[in-house]
C-alpha cells in the first residue's frame, strides 16, 4: 500500500523484511525524517545507532556484519516489485483483498476485518459458531498444505486470517478459499458451497478506480 512518509509528515517508519517485501524474517528497515534524525538524544546505543549506520551507508558500506543471504534475497524481491511497478502492486493487493472478502462472504462467513480496501493485505474471518479456528487452520494445512493464521490473544480460536501480502495472485486466494470451504464442510459448518471461488474471481476482475 502507498506510504507517503514526507507528504504525510511521518517521522519514523519501521518494518520487517517478512512483510510486503517478500523476504524471510531477519532484516529491519527504518525510514527516518531529517527532524527525527536530528533528535539524537543521549541514551547509550551501538547496534541501533542511526548515525553510525547512515555514515557507513553513504560510502556503500555496512556498519555491522549484515545477513548477506537475506540482503541478496531482498534484492531479488525488490526487483520483482519494481518490474511489476509499485502502482500495479498496490492495485493487485486491493483486488486480492476484494477477492478474499467476496469469497468469504459468499460462503456465509462473517468478516472480522473491515469490508473495504483498507484490508488490502490480510482478510480476517470469524470462525462459525461451534468451530475453533484452530481446527480450520489445521485442516487446511494437513490436507492441502496451505498456511492460514489464527487469531491472537483474545481472538485465538475465534478468527482465521487469509494473507494476500507479497507475491500472491488470485489463484492463491481462490485455492485458499476452496480449502477453507472443504475444511468447514468436513467440520460440519453450515456454509454456502460452490460459490466462493466464482465470487472471488468476479471481485478480482472488477477494475480499481482511483479514490
Amino acid at each position: 500500500m502507498p506510504l507517503e512518509t514526507d507528504a504525510w509528515g511521518i517521522d519514523v517508519v519501521v518494518t520487517g523484511s517478512q512483510k510486503a517485501l517478500m523476504t524471510p524474517p531477519g532484516l529491519a528497515f527504518a525510514s527516518v525524517s531529517d527532524a527525527a534524525y536530528a533528535a539524537t538524544g543521549t541514551a547509550p546505543r551501538f547496534y541501533f545507532d542511526w548515525a553510525k549506520t547512515r555514515k557507513a551507508q553513504e560510502s556503500l558500506d555496512a556498519a555491522f556484519t549484515p545477513a548477506i543471504s537475506l540482503v541478496a534475497a531482498l534484492d531479488v524481491a525488490l526487483g520483482l516489485l519494481l518490474d511489476e511497478g509499485l502502482e500495479n502492486a498496490f492495485e493487485r493487493h486491493v483486488r486480492l483483498g476484494r477477492a478474499a472478502r467476496a469469497g468469504a462472504k459468499a460462503m456465509g462467513l462473517e468478516l472480522f476485518s473491515p469490508d473495504d480496501d483498507r484490508s488490502a493485505v490480510v482478510t480476517a474471518v470469524r470462525s462459525p459458531d461451534g468451530i475453533d479456528s484452530g481446527e480450520i487452520i489445521s485442516a487446511v494445512r494437513n490436507r492441502f498444505g496451505m498456511t492460514l493464521a489464527n487469531g491472537q490473544a483474545d481472538l485465538k480460536g475465534k478468527i482465521f486470517r487469509i494473507g494476500h501480502i507479497g507475491w500472491f495472485d488470485v489463484f492463491d486466494i481462490a485455492s485458499a478459499l476452496a480449502a477453507v470451504e472443504l475444511s468447514l464442510t468436513e467440520l460440519g459448518a453450515d456454509i454456502e458451497r460452490g460459490v466462493a471461488v466464482a465470487r472471488a474471481f468476479e471481485a478480482f476482475e472488477s477494475p480499481v478506480t482511483a479514490a
